[in-house]
């Protein structure tokens, strides 16, 4: 994707999700915990997909753990992946507590993103990176559930066919499911290993 259109898609991603949010306050440029309010979020729920060694999950089987969640897809040539090394390397500061976390990766390319190509691709980052990719079906409703925009765009102009338009935000979600807040694209992995680390204070 160009810079623009990141751009753009990146606008429309965040729009969609702050309209999505009931009373919840984003952190502060000091990385405060939000507080909930008496309202909730409508970021978030039910899925069941393919994880990337071929089994089926669902949001339940990572119930207890701290969830950073990213849709994207493995042919992405440079949004995707600088999103999970920031991902990847605020993990790393959290340091031995990052145990308490699961950073999700879900495709919105199910043509080409197999487990296989999911357990290839996942293993570049950070250890506990998990690739989920399933049925069109299967990744429309867990897109719907974290009001993810995503669209498939012909390009034959190169090998690959087509490309896939899509928001780039990093969900935390706590251990219960239930979104914490997100993170724009470019986020520092600093801002975000402290935002997590106040959610595990508070978990």
């Amino acid at each position: 994707m160009s810079r623009l259109t990141v751009f753009l898609v990146a606008i429309v991603g965040l729009a969609i999700v702050t309209a999505g949010i009931l009373y919840a306050t984003l952190p502060t440029d000091e990385g405060d915990y939000p507080q909930r309010s008496s309202g909730a979020a409508l970021i978030g729920g039910p899925f069941e997909l393919v994880m990337h060694d071929g089994s089926t999950v669902t949001n339940e089987t990572f119930k207890g753990e701290l969830m950073l969640i990213y849709f994207g897809f493995t042919f992405c040539p440079d949004v995707c992946p600088t999103e999970l090394q920031i991902m990847s390397n605020a993990l790393d500061l959290v340091g031995d507590d990052a145990e308490q976390i699961r950073p999700i990766l879900i495709s919105i390319d199910p043509e080409r993103d197999t487990a296989e190509a999911m357990a290839q691709y996942v293993s570049h980052f950070h250890p506990r990176m998990t690739g989920l990719t399933g049925t069109a079906d299967q990744i429309a409703a867990a897109a719907r559930a974290y009001r993810v925009y995503y669209e498939r765009v012909e390009d034959p102009g190169s090998n690959a066919a087509y490309t896939m338009d899509h928001s780039s935000i990093v969900y935390l979600m706590d251990k219960d499911g239930q979104f914490i807040t997100h993170f724009g694209p470019g986020t520092k992995p600093e801002k975000m290993a402290e935002t997590i680390r106040s959610a595990l204070s508070n978990s």
